[in-house]
């Protein structure tokens, strides 16, 4: 099992930059594929990027593909996200998830594990 808390959130003006932490407890992060996942008000929760055991391999929705970087360190039990060139419509509450799978997966209901959320607000 891993327990998972996010951290970088805050309020920003479009075009700022913002980097989310997700910090894991447990000792085996390494074997978690990592997404992290975004819900406005009044949508539904959707991938923003999803990340390989070892970080070798990366996902991310159109929406965010070159403005957006998923990293992990698994010496340090986190996974990041650099968010560049904000936009008002990033703005959402973002969660990071793990699930035990040796590929990338980018269906909310296969990951297993969730953090809390960060809020993210961009000013227009």
């Amino acid at each position: 099992q891993v327990q998972l808390v996010e951290s970088g959130g805050g309020l920003v003006q479009a075009g700022g930059s913002l980097r989310l932490s997700c910090a894991a407890s447990g000792r085996t992060f390494s074997r978690y594929v990592m997404g992290w996942f975004r819900q406005a008000p009044g949508k539904e929760r959707e991938i923003v990027a999803a990340i390989s055991r070892s970080g070798g391999a990366t996902y991310y929705a159109d929406l965010v593909k070159g403005r957006f970087t998923i990293s992990r360190d698994n010496a340090k039990n986190t996974v990041y996200l650099q968010m560049n060139s904000l936009k008002p419509e990033d703005t959402a509450v973002y969660y990071c998830a793990a699930v035990d799978q040796f590929t990338i997966v980018v269906s909310i209901r296969v990951y297993d594990y969730w953090g809390q959320g960060t809020q993210v607000t961009v000013s227009s």
